[in-house]
């Protein structure tokens, strides 16, 4: 398994941006696809967006496409999730997490490794 640990949460106001990161280490971050996950409170946890070790595949939650995006850069042991034209339904802690294959996509049982999340908050 590989450690994460994300940053970059907090409170904006409707319409506004954050940028999410995932820093890994522990084992060889380039080996792992990775994916960004969210719960907001009394909801299960849900799929936001995936990329693979490549970075040539990228797949998106329906609620956050167009208005979210994931990247990664190898040589950091870092993801990103830039999140745009941010609404209150937004609000829930992010998780990131590793899955020990070239492509993942959005069953929760493909992530072998979890950060402790990140919560981001959305005001109307």
């Amino acid at each position: 398994q590989v450690q994460l640990v994300e940053s970059g949460g907090g409170l904006v106001q409707a319409g506004g941006s954050l940028r999410l990161s995932c820093t890994a280490s522990g084992r060889t971050f380039s080996a792992y696809a990775m994916g960004w996950f969210r719960q907001a409170p009394g909801k299960e946890r849900e799929f936001v967006a995936s990329i693979s070790w490549s970075r040539r595949s990228t797949y998106y939650g329906d609620p956050v496409k167009g208005r979210f995006t994931i990247s990664r850069d190898n040589a950091k042991s870092t993801m990103y999730l830039q999140m745009d034209s941010l609404k209150p339904e937004d609000t829930a802690v992010y998780y990131c997490a590793a899955a020990p294959t070239v492509v993942a996509g959005r069953g929760i049982n493909e992530y072998d490794s979890w950060g402790q999340g990140t919560q981001v908050t959305v005001s109307s």
